[in-house]
């Protein structure tokens, strides 16, 4: 019965790439290939965002936009491991995916032991870290102690789950990298819903439990970050997927790892320079009040649960890019890439003019004070403008990471966030308020341009980091990348 109401949902979900077919707009074959793989890690990372936008609406309803603020204050740390583990993991999918495409089991196999003996000399130092120093972390960005008290308690605890995270995304990617994007999404559709019961029990606090606030928020996760690890650890050691983990035999190989460094480092400056450019964002935020940033924190969850299937579109355009330079079919990886954009981006503009006619019901749905409403319609409708170039950028970053491209999304990142969104968006500061101080001099840029500018600086740099990625896939010379790689090549020894 599961599997009839399963195959009933499969055949009205696919009537979209028929229908996009039919009007000419997309390669029907192709189109499914990669909306089948792409569907899963949509769901997945939708529930993902979920997780986020209850975990704000729980704490916003239980203890206000005083601890919205120092929740979104904690996360956004928590996001400097979390991209350190994006960009190891793009190296996992990219490296996974040419290996498999060129029947070299083996090895793609020893890809995913080497990820995640990366991983782990990456976490251990990280967790340590943030547990020493995660007050004075949270106190650079606000000095409301009331805020940083609270964001350096979810600090601290949800980065005792760092190393068992970045484990289930390397899993996670090395089964995407192999054409199973299904497990993971099993794996979340059990851990996310039970984390956000334990989150909402914690938070409230039920029967002899008592409200734990922030903290509650916290330990939700952490526990299911642990319990997803350990059913993908299961999962890949049972040896019945189409990749494992071997624990056994040879634990390193330099060349595997050079590779999946090759590919990850660009990919990790460039989530990192993305979250150290949202602190200086976050700062002009926090000078215009703490109902901005709490309004803007609500927005952002709410965009990013609309952008989930360029995720999943992007993960669709590596592996189908991956396996097809893996095979030796350079032409074919190109139409794949072409052909993804063109469903992803029909599927985005979609949900932007759902996020922008109903930004105001969406809004109200978290319950805010009637102060913050107002400008969490804004903001959602903002970043409604942006969901198509968040779209082109994140699908053409994937086919760029599956043949082992990575360092022109960095470029755009940089330029992006650096070059164009923090300059404009420092003119929002009142004229005559200093950034930082030296002496004598100090830098006040400001020019009290306010909300205006923090929305200009928010949309250009999505369209500047769309525009970058989708020239250098245009140009081909991921080409030339992949070929020089010699990762994947059908040659190779198994």
């Amino acid at each position: 019965m599961l599997r009839g109401v399963r195959n009933r949902i499969q055949r009205v979900l696919f009537l979209f790439p028929a229908a996009l077919a039919r009007l000419g707009l997309l390669d029907r074959e192709k189109g499914e290939e990669a909306f089948d793989l792409a569907i899963p890690v949509m769901v997945t990372g939708g529930m993902r965002t979920l997780l986020r936008v209850a975990d704000f609406f729980m704490v916003s309803v239980a203890l206000g936009p005083t601890a919205v603020a120092g929740l979104e204050f904690g996360f956004q740390y928590f996001f400097v491991p979390f991209g350190l583990a994006l960009a190891l993991t793009s190296g996992t999918i990219s490296v996974v995916s040419r290996f498999k495409g060129a029947d070299q089991h083996a090895r793609a196999d020893f890809a995913i032991k080497q990820s995640l003996w990366l991983a782990l000399l990456l976490a251990v130092p990280i967790t340590v870290a943030t547990w020493v120093y995660a007050e004075p972390m949270i106190h650079v960005l606000t000095s409301e102690p009331a805020v940083v008290e609270k964001g350096a308690t979810y600090l601290k605890i949800i980065m005792l789950s760092v190393s068992f995270r970045f484990w289930s995304m390397i899993a996670a990617r090395a089964l995407a990298g192999s054409g199973d994007t299904r497990t993971p999404m099993y794996v979340r559709l059990l851990t996310l819903p039970t984390n956000i019961a334990l989150n909402a029990v914690l938070i409230f606090g039920v029967g002899p439990i008592e409200s734990m606030g922030v903290a509650g928020a916290a330990w939700g996760t952490a526990v299911a970050n642990t319990l997803a690890a350990a059913i993908f650890m299961a999962a890949l050691l049972s040896g019945r997927f189409s990749v494992q983990l071997r624990l056994g035999g040879k634990q390193w190989d330099t060349a595997i790892a050079r590779e999946i460094v090759r590919v990850g480092l660009p990919l990790a400056g460039t989530r990192l320079s993305r979250t150290f450019g949202r602190f200086p964002f976050l700062f002009v935020l926090g000078s215009l009040g703490t109902g901005v940033v709490a309004a803007y924190a609500i927005g952002r969850r709410v965009m990013l649960l609309a952008m989930m299937p360029a995720w999943g579109y992007s993960t669709a355009s590596s592996t189908l890019v991956g396996q097809s330079i893996g095979a030796g079919d350079e032409e074919e990886a190109d139409a794949y890439g072409w052909q993804t954009l063109r469903i992803a981006l029909a599927t985005q503009l979609l949900l932007a003019v759902v996020l922008i006619v109903a930004a105001r019901p969406i809004a109200e749905g978290f319950g805010t004070s009637a102060e913050v409403l107002d400008l969490t319609v804004e903001f959602v409708r903002v970043f409604g403008l942006g969901v198509g170039a968040f779209s082109v950028s994140r699908t053409m970053r994937g086919g760029l990471r599956g043949a082992g491209d990575t360092k022109w999304p960095l470029y755009g990142t940089f330029t992006g966030s650096y070059l164009y969104k923090l300059p404009v968006a420092f003119l929002a500061l009142p004229a005559g308020v200093a950034v930082f101080s030296l002496g004598n001099w100090s830098f006040a840029p400001g020019m009290g341009l306010g909300l205006v500018a923090v929305y200009a600086a928010i949309l250009g740099d999505m369209y500047i980091r769309a525009g970058v990625n989708t020239f250098r896939f245009w140009t081909g010379e991921w080409k030339r990348i992949a070929r020089e790689s010699d990762v994947g090549s059908r040659t190779g020894a198994d």
